[in-house]
């Protein structure tokens, strides 16, 4: 089960306590009371574990460790070790306490989103020349805490939309490694799936229903994770009795969710075509390049109708290392 969505409190480490000590050296009575370590940091690491989020499935508080007690000898104490906590890129990090957001975009990237308090200081940093034996020192500082929710939102290079059953797992199985349950029902899918064609990370979206803009079905919790996906690819059933129609259905909830996705480059593939009567498949098939022109006609069971769909790939891939290059 795929996890994309979890709130849970954090806390970064307390310094340690400052403390009141003196040399006990015939000749040398001073103070020697040292500084507490400071508390551990937080920090959030994107790492390509699309699964990281299970592990605040169960366990909801997290915290780093705190400062040493400083010791009397002017040896300061331990600081306290960081917490480092793993989520998938494309996790945006919602701190409900400040209400500021953090996007994990990069494989590596790390993130500070706590600060360990400072360890208090001992007596030596009391000292004067008008006093000369200090007793004062300081308790360490309480870290910052926080309550973070984790919102997970698919980063690929092709997302896979339309209605249920429109055969995007089936797709999806045939041109990646990835192992979709398919069958056919009605029903959609309930969690995201993804494959990896060449290095280009293809995710199949649960399957879009009308009104899922608005909460229906399993609503806006599977349109998210195709917020930033750079390649639309839309499949739809020549089964359908009115492909036109779902194509409109599925772009109207694409565009209530967030206007920006119907501007995304997007192919539309009107799936199944060995389902039905050639001449009414090309017939849907017209109407479907009315809509828009990037439209093919694509069987599970045709080489050559794979083929074209994976030249598409290609382009894209190409066009990514393109891309890369020139940003290096």
């Amino acid at each position: 089960m795929l996890i994309d969505d979890v709130t849970i409190k954090i806390s970064a480490g307390k310094g340690g306590d400052g403390v009141v000590g003196f040399d006990k050296n015939k000749f040398a009575l001073g103070p020697t009371g040292a500084r507490g370590g400071n508390g551990g940091n937080v920090y959030f690491v994107a790492t390509d574990d699309i699964g990281a989020l299970r592990a605040y499935r169960h366990q909801k508080s997290f915290a780093a460790e705190s400062g040493k007690i400083a010791g009397y000898d002017l040896r300061d104490g331990r600081k306290g070790r960081d917490l480092e906590l793993r989520a998938p890129i494309g996790t945006v990090i919602h701190n409900l306490i400040t209400d500021k957001k953090i996007e994990l975009t990069k494989v590596g990237e790390k993130t500070l989103v706590l600060k360990g308090g400072l360890g208090g200081r001992g007596n030596w940093f009391f000292r004067s020349p008008s006093n000369t034996t200090p007793k004062e020192f300081e308790v360490g500082k309480e870290g910052q805490k926080g309550k973070f929710r984790l919102e997970l939102k698919l980063i690929a290079d092709v997302g896979l939309v339309g209605f249920p059953n429109a055969g995007k797992s089936t797709f999806l199985n045939i041109v990646t490694a990835a192992k979709s349950k398919v069958a056919n029902y009605p029903f959609t899918t309930l969690e995201p799936h993804l494959g990896s064609y060449y290095g280009l990370i293809i995710a199949d979206i649960p399957g879009i229903i009308e009104g899922a803009s608005t909460g229906k079905g399993l609503g806006t919790k599977f349109l998210r994770h195709i917020e930033r996906t750079k390649n639309i690819f839309h499949f739809i059933s020549a089964e359908s009795e009115d492909p036109v129609a779902d194509y409109q259905t599925i772009r109207t909830e694409l565009e209530k969710h967030n206007p920006d996705l119907i501007k995304k480059t997007e192919y539309v593939f009107l799936s199944k075509i060995d389902t039905v009567p050639p001449q009414k498949a090309q017939k849907k098939l017209a109407l479907l390049k009315k809509e828009n022109p990037n439209t093919l006609p694509l069987s599970s069971i045709d080489d050559e109708s794979i083929e074209k769909v994976k030249k598409i790939l290609n382009k894209i891939k190409d066009q990514r290392f393109i891309a890369k290059k020139v940003v290096k």
